[in-house]
């Protein structure tokens, strides 16, 4: 916990759980979930999915939207996320 990592920047022309607004983003794992298959893969029918583990990412409001003093947090799979 605590590692900082940049969400990939991707526009896949498939199906993807990567928020838009936090692709590009620095953010904070804070918790990690485990493993659970990557549903990207499902909606695209590939069996089996993989299965990676799912991290909950914080990212400060005012870096996604430019105000706020709050946070935000994503849940997202191992392969959407970079080290920074």
């Amino acid at each position: 916990m605590g590692d900082r990592v940049r969400v990939r920047a991707l526009d896949p022309e498939h199906h993807t759980r990567v928020p838009r607004y936090v692709r590009g983003q620095q953010g904070e794992i804070v918790h990690s979930h485990g493993a659970a298959p990557l549903p990207d893969d499902r909606a695209r029918g590939i069996e089996p999915p993989r299965v990676e583990t799912v991290h909950v990412v914080r990212f400060a409001a005012r870096d996604l939207w430019g105000v706020g003093d709050h946070t935000v947090a994503v849940d997202l799979w191992e392969s959407y996320l970079e080290p920074c």
